[in-house]
């Protein structure tokens, strides 16, 4: 066991893993508080799901140390996996199985006792009861993320690792999954999640922010939103199209974005946006109010300075 401070769930430094002579994640740190709900973002290849698997006992990380759950992720890979639930990007349950026998079926494979009545107990917590002698072929993307989500919990894991658990499903059942994240995060469990969506980050208590490997920048919305150093400009009116043209051979416009009929306008140099913006502030048919910066502008402009470990000549 390791003597790792109680109050982290995750404590890692400086993991590594590399496939062939791609660096897929290259000296990662990291902390997730236990009970926390820890969001994981970045674009497609930038080391998350490869970050998880190597958390949770998956991968043998190439280089770096830590613990996960008070176990050393090098030696005591097999006790993590055992108090870990690992939801994955693809649904890997039967189809041609109802979703009792799929849960029943993984309460086997765990040898878990009382497996019936463990079994009856995540069926009714996850309203999965009245569905439960459904195919789970027939069933739709987001009661599928429910059968996948009640299976990873039934054997009562500390941490959840669910890797991009939205994807392909519809605005209501993502609302729905993710109250019931909240719920079990209140309950003493540690959720690290990845996920594209925005919307989805804000409801994270804290956040990590990964690109072509490397950590670019971590802390909760409003931390990293603060520290962002941007500077944003709404405005509305005139051409939006001739206006979004113009407004990008300005040296100071970092992000020039649409939004409905208006332009997002953002800067890591706020006076000197400003001071560039002054003639269009003039203009009468536009109006212009500067903005709150949104965690979507933080993270472009933290892209903006990423190097691409997937592009020729790319430095390991």
């Amino acid at each position: 066991m390791s003597t790792a401070n109680d109050s982290w769930a995750i404590e890692v430094k400086g993991l590594s893993k590399s496939f062939g002579a791609k660096r897929v994640v290259d000296q990662l740190d990291l902390q997730v508080r236990r009970g926390e709900i820890f969001g994981f973002l970045g674009p497609n290849g930038s080391g998350k799901t490869t970050s998880i698997r190597m958390l949770c006992g998956l991968l043998t990380p190439d280089a770096g140390r830590g613990q996960c759950l008070g176990y050393d992720i090098l030696s005591d890979s097999a006790r993590i996996k055992r108090e870990v639930g690992y939801m994955t990007q693809r649904f890997s349950f039967y189809e041609d199985l109802s979703i009792r026998e799929n849960l029943e079926f993984v309460a086997a494979v765990y040898r878990m006792p009382r497996q019936r009545t463990v079994v009856d107990e995540a069926l009714r917590e996850l309203g999965l009861s009245d569905r439960q002698k459904q195919l789970a072929g027939s069933l739709s993307g987001g009661w599928k993320q429910r059968m996948a989500l009640a299976a990873c919990l039934l054997h009562r894991p500390k941490l959840l690792l669910l890797d991009e658990p939205t994807a392909g499903v519809d605005p209501s059942a993502r609302r729905d999954f993710w109250a019931e994240i909240h719920r079990l995060a209140a309950s003493g469990i540690t959720v690290l999640v990845s996920t594209h969506y925005m919307d989805e980050a804000e409801r994270c208590h804290r956040l990590a922010y990964l690109a072509y490997g490397k950590l670019l920048a971590q802390g909760s919305p409003t931390e990293l939103v603060t520290t962002s150093g941007l500077s944003t400009w709404t405005v509305i009116g005139g051409d939006i199209d001739r206006l979004q043209h113009e407004l990008l051979q300005l040296s100071a416009s970092e992000q020039v974005v649409p939004f409905g009929n208006s332009l997002h306008v953002s800067s890591a140099d706020g006076a000197e946006l400003e001071r560039q913006l002054q003639s269009y502030f003039e203009r009468p048919d536009l109006r212009w109010t500067r903005d709150q910066v949104r965690l979507e502008d933080v993270f472009i402009h933290l892209m903006r300075g990423a190097a691409d470990n997937y592009a020729e000549g790319a430095a390991r």
